[in-house]
């Protein structure tokens, strides 16, 4: 019998730094504990003590979703996290009713009689989230939190004849001026869309990693309300733009009962930035109750703006050379469209994927991390990129595979209107719990096959699922073909 149990997270290393506060860098932070002495996460804002929406995240007085996988990954990482956040006024929505959901994609509204378990939600506002997150992380005895310091410069030495290492970072604190160096044995940028690791890398002799964009030109604009309890009985609406109307909106119950209203238009078309005019933009694509009780309520606080000129993906998974001691996160490697609401729910799965690559240890370190986060990151960008593009008002054309994916797709959402069980798997793709290729199980291609040649009920409501359509919802598992088709979006 040996004398102890091995250690499950053996240490790797003394120092890791991570560079930004962000949601994407605290998850970051939480993992790296587990392996490292000592963890110090250095961020320019104030890091607030409540839930303050800081200036380094313009997106964050914006609606969030933090899909049903990333709130599985923050549960693993942080335990009892989900249960704070509903103690702390945050509202739960498991998808028993779902009348209590408005959800409305591609001009097909989602049936809202029945269940659907998938569609689960705990609606907060991105600084609420934060702070639970932020809070959490401060409390590991081995993490420091470093706020209102600027990150200027990685320092690095030449480890063999054509390669570098990284080995902290030069950093400058805001209120007094001093500059400092913070030794570190590994590096990680999430620092967001605007993280300066290409710059460095190229400064290094590395290059710059290859680029994916799709242009989208989003703009959206945000307002949080008021409403009496009774105001509405839905926690939550989601419509999204259709080809020749580039506009669509969401609005969520959060925490302590406020709500978030967001207006959205891609490819320019701008959204007013007052409450009267955000509420016209969307009166042709709005329920009628819903844009009732809003123009009802009490606004708290201006309407915010927030401007995306594109999805972008730097695929550091691609370079053929990479240095020692630096990894990216988050936005730093890939920001998508927003109105997808994936940001949050990848940077969880990319720590949970950088805990698995610290268990073999640093040796290659960064080739392993990048080919395994570019998985979740991979589904994430086909499922919003794929119908970007297909949209007539974006720049570029679809491909002729996405093409017969968008019209499959749209055949699902088809069934989706009447029938329960096609909400369910739809959402556990979307919400990146389940590989798209489960859209191929015959079931749900069954499904698919049917929703043109049945009649729809009235968009109101929903229809009652014919027992046959629900005993054919959990086929056979789908094969390694299917799964080939799928994922070579």
């Amino acid at each position: 019998m040996p004398d102890s149990i091995p250690d499950p997270n053996p240490r790797i290393g003394g120092h890791a730094v991570v560079l930004g506060a962000s949601m994407a860098g605290l998850l970051a932070a939480r993992t790296l504990a587990d392996f490292f002495d000592t963890v110090t996460v250095v961020e320019r804002d104030p890091l607030p003590v409540s839930d303050t929406a800081r200036r380094g995240v313009p997106q964050g007085r914006h609606l969030h979703g933090l899909l049903a996988r990333g709130a599985q990954v923050i549960e693993e990482l942080l335990p009892g996290i989900l249960d704070q956040l509903v103690m702390d006024g945050a509202q739960y929505f498991d998808g028993q009713d779902l009348s209590q959901w408005y959800y409305n994609l591609g001009g097909h509204p989602m049936v809202r009689s029945g269940s659907a378990p998938s569609i689960t939600a705990y609606l907060v506002t991105r600084p609420f989230l934060e702070d639970h997150v932020r809070r959490r992380v401060r409390d590991i005895p081995n993490v420091t939190l470093l706020g209102e310091h600027d990150v200027v410069a990685l320092t690095s030495v030449t480890s063999t004849r054509d390669r570098r290492r990284v080995t902290g970072a030069r950093v400058v604190d805001r209120r007094s001026g001093e500059d400092s160096t913070l030794s570190a044995d590994l590096v990680v940028d999430a620092t967001g869309r605007g993280g300066r690791t290409p710059f460095w890398l190229d400064s290094l002799g590395y290059g710059r990693p290859p680029e994916d964009r799709v242009a989208v030109h989003v703009t959206y604009i945000s307002q949080v309300l008021s409403m009496t309890p009774d105001a509405l009985r839905e926690l939550g609406f989601v419509v999204g733009v259709v080809p020749g109307r580039p506009r669509g909106f969401g609005m969520l119950h959060c925490e302590n009962d406020t709500w978030v209203f967001t207006v959205m238009g891609i490819a320019g078309c701008e959204p007013p930035q007052d409450f009267p005019g955000m509420c016209e933009f969307v009166e042709d694509c709005a329920p009628a109750h819903m844009l009732a009780a809003v123009r009802e309520a009490r606004p708290i606080g201006e309407p915010a703006r927030h401007r995306m000129p594109s999805s972008q993906w730097r695929r550091y998974d691609k370079m053929r050379r990479f240095p020692d001691g630096l990894l990216v996160v988050g936005d730093a490697i890939c920001s998508f469209n927003p109105i997808y609401g994936q940001g949050m729910t990848v940077a969880a799965l990319e720590a949970a994927a950088l805990r698995d690559c610290l268990f073999g240890g640093t040796e290659d370190l960064a080739r392993r991390f990048f080919r395994a986060a570019a998985r979740p990151i991979r589904q994430a960008w086909q499922l919003s990129a794929t119908p970007d593009r297909a949209l007539p008002e974006t720049d570029g054309a679809p491909t002729l595979p996405e093409r017969l994916l968008n019209r499959y797709v749209d055949r699902v959402l088809a069934a989706a209107e009447y029938d329960a069980a096609a909400v369910d798997q739809f959402v556990k793709v979307t919400s990146l719990v389940d590989p798209p290729s489960r859209l191929l199980r015959p079931g749900i291609m069954w499904r698919a096959a049917r929703a043109g040649d049945r009649r729809r009920p009235a968009r109101s409501g929903g229809a009652t699922e014919r027992p046959a359509l629900r005993k054919t919802a959990h086929s056979t598992p789908p094969t390694d073909a299917a799964d080939s088709v799928i994922l070579s979006w």
